[in-house]
């Protein structure tokens, strides 16, 4: 059990925490090129995980895969165009993640076609290729996952930006009951079942191609 849990930390722990970290990085770095420099002068400009780490979002990332860092802080009215640039600031956030894992797919195929020539290459190239299969699936399920146009999350914002006034106001007024709202979707409804799933799915195999396959066993820890 205890070999398991530590198993599951290796593989999850980096590319999570970098995950989550350069999400919220991005979205502060946005904000601060278009007027709000809160997140800079509150040091969250960085990647360094411990200013960024939620405790119990980070066990959530342990224990079912999916996890949070604490929210970086925008104050929309310092924004030059508020409701214009808050679109730019929200989507900062899921665009990074899809970067990353396009990064991730990148070299898990470069990884996968080093030959395992020594018992040693094959010892650090096997944890090497499941760390980059974790990456791929945490950040397209987190880009996925925040670009549900329910706010607080970064589509609702996005999708508050788009509307017209008076309907980005009427969408804004649910924020407060956003997350009771997300969750009942996602755990009581078919929404993740039979959207976000097969958008995940599709992203996988056309960035891991091939290794799809890998990156599904990693998700599921299927590897032990």
């Amino acid at each position: 059990m205890i070999e398991n849990i530590l198993f599951k930390l290796s593989i999850m722990l980096v590319p999570g925490l970098l995950a989550i970290t350069c999400h919220e990085v991005s979205h502060g770095f946005i904000a601060w090129r278009y007027g709000d420099p809160t997140a800079k002068m509150l040091g969250r400009l960085t990647l360094n995980p411990l200013k960024h780490i939620d405790i119990f979002g980070t066990l959530m990332l342990v224990i079912v895969g999916i996890g949070w860092a604490k929210p970086v802080p925008v104050v929309i009215e310092n924004l030059r165009n508020p409701k214009k640039d808050m679109i730019w600031v929200s989507v900062a956030g899921p665009v990074t993640n899809l970067l990353l894992a396009a990064v991730s797919a990148g070299l898990l195929r470069m990884v996968m076609t080093i030959p395992p020539d020594s018992s040693g290459t094959l010892f650090f190239l096997k944890p090497l290729s499941y760390m980059l299969g974790f990456s791929i699936y945490i950040n397209l399920l987190l880009a996925f996952f925040n670009m549900i146009p329910i706010p607080p999350l970064d589509g609702g914002r996005v999708l508050m930006g788009i509307l017209p006034h008076r309907q980005s106001m009427a969408l804004g007024r649910i924020e407060p009951y956003g997350m009771v709202i997300i969750i009942v979707l996602i755990f009581f409804t078919p929404v993740f079942s039979y959207i976000l799933l097969p958008l995940l799915m599709t992203a996988v195999n056309i960035l891991a191609g091939p290794y799809a396959m890998l990156v599904y066993k990693v998700s599921s820890f299927k590897i032990m």
